[in-house]
Order: structure tokens, then C-alpha cells, then sequence
């Protein structure tokens, strides 16, 4: 994955977002971001007339739902999690070992089968439709999802790969990836992080066999959806496979962080999933969420091709397992290719415990910004993207300071706090000058916002 930016390039900024061509992973181009420090003018300078996108040996024509950014290209085929010795790839590994030692399959061999290395490019198909989101569901808009075009995107979670690798005849598996989301920027959330989905499917011997007089159970009923349970599920078996899922994850957890730990499950809504909850550890005195996962559909077990079992599903998010096991205070860090980070997890064993010790604490400069919003359509996620894509990783946080309604006009005004700040050495108010400078103009230019600078 990209490292965090010594220098920066302050790039203009296009809601496409892409020069008309862009290659990447390896391939030259002027989509990679330079050391330049030139002024928002060049971007596109060189861009070839063409109107696709070429990423991972593929080309993807883009329409008006393109919204990727090169920035976000520049991350993917990273694959951080796969990077020896990283924080990531060390935590992806215990969570293998657990579950290959702890669930062991009828011939001796690990029941969990584990893929670490499938396209983050899926299709909306894939990503939504395959997990039963209903086509107006708000986790498909393009303020929250990167849109390679209407047909293509990159992943939003690990899920998107479920229905394939159980159509494949797979009942029990761990999928491992980077994901990409548009999101809020603060030092627990990034536009790419990583994932780990688990699935289990239980054929009706498999769940009852060590039931007291389980031989009577059946898995399905003609019966009615209530907040228990789905409609063609019994209740014994949504009992049995809920607690099933919550004993593996509290064994999981327990395992990698110790005895001691506070967990709490909290009720939440998936589309994919009846019931869903949310497991949550206490992380320096509050409560963060780290997994998410429930009873699936079993309108996407069936037209998977697995008509006869049920299941359960999980998705943790690899960042905050690490987080919270290392002490490693800010997302941006995953990132970085300074050695006082990385060699810190160069250890003989993954269970071996570290302690991060924090690279040197350099100061923050916060500039804040106002503008009246435009009459017309407008995201926050547009503005952080806007924000992220000009000054990269150099900005730790941003928080909507004040939002203000003139009581005449009606107009609408947003006024934000941007913190910048390089983790690995100390920014010049000159150079946020620039950033801030052109985060500015972009946004009048690009979202249609009329400033108050």
C-alpha cells in the first residue's frame, strides 16, 4: 500500500476523479502521485482521450457513476494484509491459526478454508444484489461506495464474495481483503481498510447431533419472521446457530487479546443477515466496534445452491483487531513505510506480544473552512473525498464544526476544522497553506459551494 506522503502533489480535483486513462500496479503512468509540490493545474495534463480506466489488467468504461479517485487507485493490489510481518498480515495470521487449530474437520484437516487473494474489483451484482440489498438500500449510494462505473465497483466489504465461494460447494471459510468505502476522516476510519468474512453452514445432523433428543429438530418451518428469527428457520435452529456464532467469536477475541477483555453484543440490522449484532470491546475506556455478523438469509443460502443447510456469517475489520491489540493510535499508520513503524512487528512468532512504541509526536496545524452549500445535491463524503484526494494522509481529522441556516435566505452553511498532520515529521504552515489553499478553490470549483474564505 501506498506509504504516507513525505511531499505532496496538490492535485486538482474532478468528481470523476480519474484522468480519462489510468493504469496501475506497475504499469507507468501519470496517475502515480509524485513528490512535486506544483500547484493544482496539472492534473489531467497529460490524460489520453479515452474514457476507461485500466486497473488490475482490466479496462472499465466510465459513465456517470465513475466516482473512484486516483488516490484510491494507488492503494489497491497492496494488499497490506498479505505483507509479511506487517501489523495487518500478523493479525490476519493469528486469526487463521485460531481457527485452523480450533475447528478441525472429520479427516484431521482444518474445516475453515481461507482466500486472501480474490479481485477487490466486484461487481454491483456481487456487492449488493448477491447479498439481497434492496436496489434503494442507502448503503449503494455513491456518496458511500467507489464506482469504477455503473456495472463495477471496488468492494465495500468481503461479503460481496459469499455467494460465489458457497456456490462453489464451500461451507466453511474465511475471505480476507482490502475493502473501499467513502467515508468520515478521523484516526479510526480510512476510504480502504481490511476485512475478514466467516462462514459456517450446518447441515440439520451437524447442528442436532449432540442435542439431547435432537433426532425430532428440524432446521425449517412454514412459520413467521419476527426479530428472533427468519420465517423459514425454527426457532431451536436459530438458537443453536446464533449461539454457535457468538462462542466462536467470544473464543476468537478472548484468544488473541486475553482473559480480562470487556465484550458486549449489541442488536443491529444487516440486509444479509436475521438476526444481526455487532460485537463491541472497550478501547481505552469506549466501546468500538469491531465485527459485525449474524444468522444469514436463507434466501442467499438457497440460490447459492445450498437449499438444505443454515448458517451464520461474520465480518471483522483487521484495523481495529490491530488497534486495539497493538495500541497503535491512528489508522494512518497501517500505511506508512517508515522503519521505526515497521520494524517494530518483525517478531519470531505471530503470537509474540508487542507494545507499540509511538514515533515521535509532531504538532498539529488546523485551518478551518466555510461555505454555503449549493441548492443542488450535496454529501459530506463528497467534500472529505474532495479533501483527502488534495491533502492525502497529511490530514488526520476532520469535523464539522458548526452548521448554519440563514434565517432569510434559508441558505445553508458548513463550517469544518481540518487538523493536518504527518505523522513521521513536521509540516511548514507554508505547505498546508498551499493544500488548504487549493482544498478551497476545488471545492467551489467541484462541488458548487460559494465560499466564505
Amino acid at each position: 500500500m501506498a506509504m504516507l506522503w513525505k511531499f505532496m502533489r496538490v492535485a486538482k480535483y474532478s468528481k470523476t476523479a480519474l484522468s480519462p486513462k489510468v493504469k496501475v500496479r506497475g504499469i507507468p503512468t501519470h496517475s502515480r502521485h509524485s513528490s512535486s509540490k506544483s500547484a493544482p493545474s496539472d492534473f489531467a495534463a497529460n490524460a489520453s482521450c479515452t474514457n476507461t480506466v485500466e486497473l488490475l489488467g482490466k479496462a472499465y468504461s466510465q459513465d456517470d457513476y465513475s466516482n473512484v479517485t486516483e488516490k484510491i487507485l494507488s492503494k489497491v493490489g497492496k494488499n497490506l494484509h498479505n505483507k509479511k510481518h506487517h501489523p495487518l498480515w500478523l493479525i490476519k495470521e493469528q486469526v487463521k491459526d485460531h481457527f485452523y487449530k480450533q475447528y478441525i474437520g472429520r479427516r484431521g484437516t482444518p474445516l475453515f478454508s481461507v482466500y486472501d487473494s480474490l479481485s477487490p474489483v466486484v461487481t454491483v451484482q456481487q456487492n449488493f444484489d448477491s447479498l439481497l440489498i434492496p436496489q434503494n438500500h442507502t448503503s449503494r449510494r455513491k456518496e458511500d461506495n467507489y464506482y469504477l462505473n455503473r456495472d463495477y465497483m471496488l468492494r465495500a466489504h468481503t461479503s460481496a464474495h459469499q455467494w460465489d465461494l458457497i456456490h462453489s460447494g464451500l461451507d466453511a471459510f474465511l475471505a480476507v481483503g482490502d475493502v473501499y468505502r467513502r467515508d468520515t476522516i478521523d484516526n479510526t476510519h480510512y476510504p480502504v481498510f481490511h476485512q475478514m468474512e466467516g462462514v459456517r453452514l450446518f447441515s440439520c445432523h451437524e447442528l442436532f447431533s449432540n442435542i439431547k433428543n435432537g433426532e425430532g429438530l428440524q432446521l425449517f418451518e412454514q412459520g413467521h419472521r419476527t426479530a428472533h428469527k427468519q420465517e423459514c428457520h425454527t426457532m431451536e435452529a436459530v438458537r443453536l446457530v446464533e449461539f454457535n456464532l457468538k462462542q466462536v467469536l467470544t473464543k476468537l477475541v478472548t484468544h488473541i487479546f486475553g482473559d480480562g477483555l470487556q465484550v458486549r453484543w449489541v442488536d443491529c440490522y444487516f440486509p444479509f443477515t436475521h438476526p444481526s449484532f455487532e460485537m463491541e470491546i472497550n478501547f481505552q475506556g469506549e466501546w468500538m466496534e469491531v465485527l459485525g455478523c449474524g444468522v444469514m438469509e436463507q434466501q442467499l443460502v438457497n440460490s447459492a445452491g445450498a437449499q438444505d443447510k443454515i448458517g451464520w456469517a461474520f465480518g471483522l475489520g483487521l484495523e481495529r483487531l490491530a488497534m486495539i491489540l497493538y495500541d497503535i493510535p491512528d489508522i494512518r499508520l497501517f500505511w506508512s513505510e517508515d522503519e521505526r513503524f515497521l520494524k517494530q512487528f518483525i517478531v519470531p512468532h505471530i503470537w509474540q506480544r508487542i507494545k507499540f512504541q509511538p514515533l515521535s509526536r509532531y504538532p498539529p496545524l488546523i485551518n478551518d473552512i466555510s461555505f454555503w452549500l449549493p441548492s443542488g445535491t450535496y454529501s459530506k463524503n463528497d467534500f472529505y473525498d474532495l479533501a483527502r484526494t488534495i491533502g492525502g494522509d497529511l490530514i488526520e481529522k476532520i469535523v464539522l464544526l458548526d452548521e448554519f441556516t440563514h434565517p432569510k435566505t434559508k441558505k445553508v452553511s458548513h463550517c469544518y476544522r481540518i487538523i493536518y498532520r504527518h505523522p513521521e515529521r513536521t509540516l511548514t504552515q507554508d505547505e498546508v497553506h498551499r493544500i488548504h489553499q487549493a482544498i478551497e478553490e476545488s471545492s467551489v470549483r467541484e462541488l458548487g459551494v460559494e465560499g466564505r474564505f
